[in-house]
């Protein structure tokens, strides 16, 4: 009986879809807990997903590679993703022209404040050059992070899972923080979320961010080098 249903199971690893449908099923059970617990943030849809997942390939044996291999089609949607980001910002680009000044000092801030301290925290640690490359985008969002951190000469496997931390982290403590500093208007909620940690955290403000973070990492990776 056991002989079978290891045979079964290394059937199945080797089907594509096998791990796309464990990822989708995973985020679904997120959803379910988040739900079943009054959407706790401590309980983040994203964050089950990943330590079920991780769970599951420990206990089976299987690596990184082959699980990816299988959920690469996710991977791939995070570009178009992206791009359609695009849709709301010009739904909304009135209220955008009124605010401006404000998000442009926002941006601005909350751009430089996350490479200046992830670059210098890991600098502050011994971290290496290629390590400071790597975490440098770290606040934008996974495609973005991870295009950066290929032409500057970053590791963008290991910037995506920085990202992913950042997300996570943003997600989870987030709305504590705000709420301990007693800001209650949305959009500075969600202008601050999205700074921080982008699509995880929120939508609203992950895009200016990640075209900001580009920019300005052109312009400062001389100093980081």
């Amino acid at each position: 009986m056991i002989g079978d249903i290891t045979h079964l199971w290394v059937y199945l690893s080797t089907t594509p879809l096998l791990w796309l449908t464990l990822t989708l099923a995973a985020y679904q059970l997120g959803i379910w807990v988040f739900r079943k617990f009054k959407c706790s943030p401590l309980l983040n849809p994203v964050l089950t997903a990943v330590i079920a997942l991780v769970c599951l390939l420990k206990a089976s044996g299987t690596d990184y590679q082959t699980y990816f291999n299988g959920a690469q089609f996710v991977h791939f949607l995070l570009g178009p993703a992206t791009v359609a980001l695009a849709i709301p910002l010009y739904r909304e680009i009135e209220v955008i022209k009124k605010s401006s000044v404000p998000i442009v000092i926002t941006l601005m801030a909350g751009s430089l404040t996350a490479i200046i301290s992830a670059v210098g925290i890991a600098w502050a640690l011994g971290g290496e050059k290629v390590i400071l490359l790597t975490l440098a985008p770290k606040s934008a969002t996974t495609p973005i992070a991870m295009g950066i951190a290929e032409q500057i000469g970053g590791l963008p496997s290991l910037t995506a899972a920085a990202v992913v931390l950042t997300g996570i982290s943003g997600a989870v403590f987030g709305d504590f923080v705000l709420n301990r500093l007693k800001i209650s208007d949305e959009r500075a909620r969600g202008m601050a979320l999205g700074l921080a940690s982008h699509g995880i955290g929120t939508a609203h403000a992950m895009a200016l961010n990640g075209l900001l973070t580009a920019l300005l990492l052109a312009a400062f990776i001389g100093l980081i080098r």
